[in-house]
């Protein structure tokens, strides 16, 4: 019997992906751009166990078990036998990762990454890159806005799939937009300018957005709450006078703003101010400990923004850039049991 455990990171992307040329594959239709954040605050835990008395393969995600013969997790079981830890090889997982989940594949890279359409129609050139490893921009920080943790009416997957056959402003996006935006950003990325990272993040989500509203029917995935944070940024920056806040939304109503470190204190003042805390503090911001600013009533004024209605956000994590999967060695961090079951089963 062996067993390894592994731990990897969120990633989120600046440079949205959205739509594929090939569903089986998982080959998407342009670049995309993402940031890695640290494990210390956002992850996820996989233990793997092989032995010669294991009969089938079975999974469990988050203590309940899948049907293994879903097709993604088939193909993703076929291809890591064969680079796994467990059997001490290394090798690029990026191309297994996209398997499973197309952003996944930026996952398996710290700091800035970049997933690569590729050209080949049997997908050997769509790979993930670092563009630059996190500590190339250590004062980074990141805020995720938790609006709520429900699960999306309509899922990526669909969205996608939706948006291909029906919005126009894709095709425009694909082949005019991002390209340009994908050198801009990388350009920003390595000079360290995160005024135009900013800009470029935002107008990117924005546009992502636009898309599933042009899709047919539309998919919504923004809400009033997310619109409000939207708002609450631009008045941020409008009060600093530059592009000191930046905000990105995946398919989802939850944010994930980027601002340097030194702004953190009064993002969070202001955002107690126009978004109340409900309860502790302590159980409502996770992640980096921060002591927030304590905003004076003339700032309130200034910033021009209603406050909105207490718990509209259920909690915020704060963290920053961070490195790609690794392994836990301690014994104690498996998730599995001697026998090959979950220690926490949920029935």
């Amino acid at each position: 019997m062996k067993i390894v455990t592994c731990v990897a990171p969120v990633n989120i992307a600046v440079i949205k992906y959205w739509g594929k040329r090939d569903d089986k594959l998982i080959l998407p239709l342009n670049d995309s751009v993402s940031t890695t954040l640290s494990t210390e605050h956002l992850c996820a835990k996989t233990t793997i166990m092989i032995s010669s008395e294991f009969q089938s393969d079975r999974l469990w995600l988050n203590g309940r078990e899948e049907n293994c013969e879903n097709p993604r997790i088939q193909n993703c079981l076929r291809e890591v036998y064969a680079l796994s830890r467990i059997y001490e090889i290394d090798g690029d997982i990026s191309a297994i990762a996209r398997q499973g989940s197309g952003s996944a594949c930026r996952s398996v890279l710290g700091g800035f990454v970049q997933w690569n359409k590729g050209d080949q129609d049997d997908g050997s050139d769509s790979l993930a890159t670092q563009l630059a490893p996190a500590n190339h921009w250590p004062e980074m920080r990141i805020l995720i806005l938790v609006v709520h943790e429900k699960h999306k009416k309509i899922s990526s997957k669909i969205g996608m799939e939706q948006s291909v056959k029906t919005s126009e402003l894709l095709k425009y996006r694909v082949s005019h937009c991002v390209p340009q935006r994908i050198q801009d950003i990388k350009q920003a990325i390595l000079n360290k300018d995160f005024e135009r990272f900013a800009e470029i993040t935002m107008k990117d989500s924005n546009q992502f957005h636009a898309v599933c509203l042009d899709t047919f029917p539309p998919a919504v995935y923004m809400n009033d709450v997310s619109h409000a944070i939207v708002n609450f940024v631009h008045c941020y920056n409008k009060l600093k006078g530059h592009n000191a806040l930046a905000y990105t939304f995946d398919a989802g109503p939850n944010a994930c703003l980027y601002m340097k470190e030194h702004d953190v204190p009064k993002v969070l003042g202001l955002l107690s101010v126009i978004f109340p805390f409900p309860g502790e503090e302590d159980s409502y911001i996770k992640g980096i400990p921060i002591n927030k600013d304590t905003i004076p009533q003339e700032m309130q004024a200034a910033f021009g923004m209603e406050q909105q209605m207490e718990g509209s956000l259920k909690y915020i994590i704060h963290t920053r850039l961070g490195n790609g999967p690794k392994e836990l060695k301690s014994q104690n961090e498996h998730l599995l049991t001697d026998s090959g079951v979950p220690k926490n089963l949920v029935i």
